[in-house]
């Protein structure tokens, strides 16, 4: 049976919705015109002014927001409260020169849970789950989120962090666990070290909730087939809220989007034109419930698409798809588009693991891509032309899916490196 936190909003219906969006919309957009001084200011060179913004149909005369908005503004030039309302930062991890804050008050950390909730109910947890929460805490919002959350759902809930296998894999068999929270990559590394221990029969998982990196339906597929598990994909962005913007149901065809907290759009990432439903695009967000740090059309850069559809779950809020790729990450290696994902998809064909890592360099004035991709324990060998053969294999495959050449090295397992749990999936060292 479906499981909900808040039915009556998870299936509101959508002139409810409209409804919602449009008033707090109205407020938000006021709100930061009165306290961001920064937002007046892109507002006025954009000649709109809060008057003319009646509800979302006026949401595009607003201009966009970026990340390098984000940093501009560093530290307090977005804060739309003052500072003493403030109880927590969180940050963006991996970013180079001034980094991205977000900042929250007591009100936006208790929505956020909100979403979090929302997000396990809807993944089958209960009061009677054991909820591991094994995502970083700190400055990444991916522990506290779940964390919160599953407290909300009333969960019993391990603050795990990432990291530390042998605690991971000890608590959850002593204590039960049957909910995991992680990044993909984690979870099938967790998934090979269970199957190496011996552990699969003491391991009572029966659902995990998986983001913060792009994973592919394959990989979804294998980490359900090793865990024993359902696998939820969960969406977020620390400039937002973090994970619970948008969460997977039972149907796994879509993340629903909270849409009482955020207004999705897609647009074409080159001009900005907003397209219409079900067209592919770059995503945007406004949030219209966070006080602190209330971003209006934040592009995320994220490919996407948009639909309304009717929902086995029961929920009516839009479902976005899986990321497709990011247009502003995304590698043009000798002038073709290559997104990650579409390695990932060969690989796990092949019978690999998720955990790779692409190099791309210019030699010669001549762009370069390199694979890494840790081997499993099965294809591992101390035999030179079988390796080699297995290479040229894979080689031939990413040629089919991408169109160029890629060379192919195979490592041991456990080789590549793991910051958080989340794999380096690309180094590009090329300085153009």
């Amino acid at each position: 049976m479906e499981r909900y936190y808040q039915k009556e909003i998870e299936c509101a219906s959508l002139e409810q919705i409209r409804t919602w969006q449009d008033e707090r919309l109205v407020r938000q957009v006021r709100h930061v015109w009165d306290n961001v001084p920064y937002y007046r200011a892109k507002m006025e060179a954009a000649h709109v002014a809060p008057d003319d913004i009646k509800g979302r149909d006026d949401l595009y005369k607003l201009p966009f927001l970026s990340k390098a908005d984000l940093r501009e503004a560093y530290p307090f030039g977005l804060l739309a409260e003052p500072l003493e309302k403030c109880i927590r930062i969180h940050s963006t991890s991996g970013t180079t020169g001034k980094r991205v804050v977000a900042f929250y008050t007591k009100e936006d950390i208790d929505l956020w849970n909100d979403c979090c909730a929302r997000a396990l109910a809807a993944a089958g947890a209960g009061p009677e789950d054991v909820c591991q929460v094994a995502y970083g805490y700190g400055l990444f919002t991916g522990g506290f989120g779940l964390n919160g959350g599953s407290q909300k759902l009333g969960c019993l809930t391990l603050p795990m962090s990432s990291g530390n296998t042998d605690r991971q894999l000890q608590f959850m068999e002593d204590l039960g666990s049957t909910v995991l929270c992680c990044t993909p990559s984690y979870a099938a590394y967790l998934a090979e070290s269970i199957h190496e221990r011996g552990l699969r029969d003491k391991i009572h998982l029966k659902a995990g909730i998986f983001g913060a990196e792009a994973w592919s339906e394959q990989m979804r597929q294998d980490i359900q087939k090793s865990l024993g598990i359902k696998a939820y994909d969960i969406y977020g962005l620390t400039e937002l809220s973090g994970p619970g913007v948008a969460y997977e149901c039972s149907a796994q065809t879509g993340m629903h989007i909270n849409e009482d907290h955020f207004i999705a759009e897609i647009i074409d990432p080159d001009t900005g034109e907003v397209l219409p439903e079900g067209t592919q695009g770059e995503l945007v967000f406004t949030s219209i419930t966070k006080q602190a740090f209330p971003l209006l059309r934040y592009r995320t850069r994220d490919i996407c698409i948009l639909r309304h559809e009717d929902c086995p779950c029961g929920r009516t809020h839009i479902k976005m798809c899986k990321p497709m790729g990011r247009s502003d990450d995304m590698l043009i290696v000798k002038g073709v588009n290559v997104f990650p994902s579409q390695i990932e998809t060969v690989l796990l064909k092949q019978g690999y693991t998720s955990n790779y890592q692409i190099v791309v360099d210019r030699v010669n004035n001549s762009d370069t891509l390199d694979v890494l991709v840790e081997m499993t324990p099965e294809h591992f060998s101390d035999s030179l032309a079988e390796i080699t053969q297995r290479e040229k294999s894979l080689v031939a495959a990413l040629k089919a899916m991408l169109g160029i050449f890629a060379q192919v090295h195979l490592v041991s397992p456990k080789s590549i490196a793991r910051s958080e749990g989340k794999a380096i999936r690309v180094i590009d060292k090329r300085r153009i």
